[in-house]
């Protein structure tokens, strides 16, 4: 075998080594979300930082890593068919390429991908520093540019672009993965859920109602409202003018007792109120708890499209959204969902339908109603009577108690096969 010969074996090598590393950088990278290089950057691993850099603009290393790695292949792959052809004639340009394929797959992709997949966080730290520096390397990027270019107006495309690479839906699957795992406690798990889903929900659908708001008539004495604040154990409760639509502002349990204390309480009401907070029923949560935050609100009055009131949410309503719901430790409430011994539920009728669907695992429809005791509504096309009941889709609701137009209570049951076919 000549000098010549014997540089190129060694060559060809060498370039498998390379087309190894780059292949394993390829998959190691492309397996490594931002959130990862972050918190490897915050344990300060060794090279997190240039890992951080490459995974927060992939369209950047991706492109030159094919470049190199498929020339590396062709290389080595011209560079042993002259090698072969002169050691063995026909018979080595027709036996090489086989040789070759078999050794590129397991040493150039096969084992350094594997490797890459089994230890993504060892083998991404190990190549960023290297790949970070090629990458940046002007005449690799003016080649993968241009060529990227040609495949452009060969196939017309927008090509890469910077955005959410994780959508919601793929964070929940993660989140419940890692629950299955043990990664994360189940409570974790229900804690990400609720904060991707309070982005999505409006005021409206965390409201106390119109119906349930305990408020007083601003021309009430100081006294009177002060008993209906004792009674109702409320800290602040909304007072109104004419009627519940034109409210006059909210009166503060430590305001009626100071003015109970100076001797004003047969004065009206009206002359401690403060100003009170409206927002539209429409309004998104997510927005609603910072505002009431920055501004030390605790409760806002809801109102509709016409400017009438919906409701009150309170800075609590907002914060059970996301922990759950949180009873004083002398309250007596009803649970909103009891399971009972023979399978049946029974549930308030003010539960969002989505909370039952995830709960139970049914899939009652969304319309333009929000708890069961609306869908109720929506499925009779009238205020039932106690005791009335409705089928759907293999399940009966029962209006189990109606306090004059409103359904209190609902008992959800599981039909049987036959009954569910009739």
């Amino acid at each position: 075998m000549s000098r010549a010969e014997v540089i190129m074996s060694v060559a060809v090598v060498v370039l498998i080594a390379m087309a190894a590393f780059f292949a394993m950088a390829e998959t190691s990278l492309t397996r490594t979300n931002r959130v990862k290089a972050l918190s490897l950057a915050e344990d300060k691993r060794r090279g997190a930082h240039a890992l951080l850099k490459l995974v927060a603009h992939p369209e950047q290393f991706l492109n030159p890593v094919l470049l190199l790695v498929l020339l590396c292949h062709l290389v080595a792959a011209t560079l042993v068919a002259v090698v072969s052809e002169r050691q063995f004639g026909a018979w080595g340009v027709i036996v090489a390429p086989a040789v070759e394929v078999v050794v590129i797959f397991v040493a150039a992709e096969a084992v350094p991908k594997t490797f890459a997949v089994q230890r993504p966080e060892t083998a991404a730290l190990l190549v960023a520093p290297l790949i970070s520096f090629i990458v940046r390397f002007p005449p690799l990027r003016l080649i993968a540019r241009g060529l990227i270019g040609l495949s452009n107006v060969i196939v017309p495309g927008k090509g890469l672009k910077e955005g959410p690479f994780v959508s919601e839906e793929e964070l929940l699957a993660m989140a419940d993965v890692a629950v299955e795992e043990d990664v994360i406690e189940r409570e974790e798990r229900q804690l990400i859920h609720s904060i991707i889903e309070f982005g999505d929900t409006l005021v409206r659908e965390v409201m106390i109602p119109r119906p349930d708001m305990v408020a007083v008539e601003a021309r009430a004495s100081i006294s009177d409202v002060m008993e209906v604040v004792m009674s109702a154990g409320y800290s602040r409760i909304p007072a109104y003018e004419l009627g519940i639509d034109d409210i006059a502002g909210v009166v503060y349990a430590k305001d009626l007792m100071r003015a109970v204390h100076d001797e004003r309480g047969e004065e009206p009401v009206r002359n401690i109120v403060r100003p009170a907070r409206f927002v539209p029923e429409t309004k998104r949560v997510a927005e609603l708890m910072p505002e009431m935050q920055k501004e030390k609100a605790h409760m806002a009055i809801v109102v509709d499209e016409y400017g009438g009131t919906a409701g009150l949410v309170t800075l609590e309503d907002l914060i059970e959204e996301l922990v759950g719901e949180i009873v004083d430790e002398y309250d007596v409430e009803e649970p909103p969902v009891e399971p009972l011994p023979n399978g049946d539920v029974r549930v308030n009728a003010r539960i969002p339908i989505d909370e039952l669907n995830d709960l139970l695992d049914v899939e009652l429809p969304a319309g333009d109603y929000d708890t069961v005791g609306g869908f109720i509504f929506h499925l009779l096309g009238h205020v039932p009577t106690e005791g009335e009941t409705v089928d759907y889709y293999g399940h009966r609701l029962r209006a189990e108690k109606v306090q004059g137009r409103r359904i209190g209570r609902v008992l959800i049951s599981k039909l049987a096969p036959a009954a569910e076919e009739s």
